[in-house]
């Protein structure tokens, strides 16, 4: 760990408005460095059917006892909760946004369930760090609940920078523990200095860029609207991620090469990334998008799903 690194979390830290940060390689690392360190088999975690495979793969490597609730149902997380009343911690862990479908987390109602059954909270908000809340600190700025949320993991690898890298931010007793047993952290590498500088730059560029967000906003809204007017099924929302849903695995990759063909650049989703028959075009907006070239996407669509008879 040099200076940067310590100035880059110092940054992080009074970005989010948290007690102390800690750097890792990858959000992934984070994750995985997470759960093991703090939950042992007195206590519960309790997670969200749709979170990141990271999440997933963290809560694995622990042994506290394990309770999943089905995508956003607050009602089957505060049976969860009620059932690991007899746990010594319950710790609630969630995507901030979900990242197939591009939808938010409802934190207002979980920081509601967590303080009915006194949990901590932990948030995945890689896809809202830059984006979403007052200057971009995430999803729970936006809901309003950032002094209700113990734990924030996220990545360098998007709005802050766009390379790699990863960190968890909270509480100061909470980082300090990490930093001592955390193993992604104590066994690998630090980010390389030149990575860290650019996050460095990418989050003052963040704290600053409402403008930028509102252009994001804009053009997610314009896309999704074009879209769903001509008859795709679009996950509604006003994130950047737009999800168009096509069911079909086969389907799906054919339009991604066909849209590559017309000189647009999407991803298509299949199982095991998405549930069996709920494969999908991933579409993902940028504030650096022109109007032009984001009508030219839309004629594209327009194209190849009538060529594909996804649409008439």
């Amino acid at each position: 760990t040099q200076d940067m690194h310590k100035r880059l979390e110092q940054a992080l830290t009074t970005f989010l408005g948290t007690g102390d940060t800690i750097l890792y390689s990858s959000c992934f690392d984070a994750n995985t460095g997470l759960f093991e360190t703090l939950l042992d088999e007195r206590d519960a975690v309790i997670s969200d059917a749709l979170n990141h495979a990271s999440l997933i793969d963290g809560i694995r490597l622990c042994k506290a006892k394990r309770f999943r609730y089905a995508h956003s149902d607050m009602a089957e997380l505060g049976a969860a909760l009620k059932q690991a009343s007899d746990c010594r911690l319950r710790l609630i862990a969630t995507d901030g946004v979900f990242s197939m479908d591009g939808d938010l987390a409802k934190l207002d109602a979980i920081a509601e369930l967590a303080e009915r059954y006194d949990a901590a909270i932990v948030v995945d908000d890689s896809h809202a760090t830059g984006v979403l809340g007052k200057a971009g600190r995430g999803t729970p700025d936006h809901w309003g609940v950032a002094d209700r949320v113990d734990l924030i993991t996220s990545t360098l690898g998007k709005t802050l920078g766009g390379a790699s890298g990863g960190f968890t931010s909270g509480r100061a007793e909470i980082i300090e523990l990490l930093r001592q047993k955390s193993r992604p952290y104590l066994f690998s590498n630090s980010l390389p200095p030149v990575i860290t500088a650019a996050a460095l730059q990418a989050l003052k560029l963040a704290a600053q860029g409402e403008t930028l967000r509102t252009a994001l906003r804009e053009n997610a809204a314009f896309f999704r609207s074009h879209l769903a007017a001509l008859g795709f099924t679009v996950v509604p929302g006003d994130h950047p991620i737009i999800p168009v849903l096509l069911g079909d695995a086969a389907l799906a990759t054919r339009m991604a090469d066909r849209l590559l063909q017309e000189g647009i650049y999407v991803i298509g989703f299949s199982y095991p990334v998405v549930p069996k028959g709920q494969a999908r075009i991933r579409v993902q907006m940028s504030a650096a998008h022109t109007r032009e070239q984001l009508e030219r996407a839309v004629n594209a669509f327009t194209k190849v799903g009538r060529e594909l008879g996804i649409i008439s």
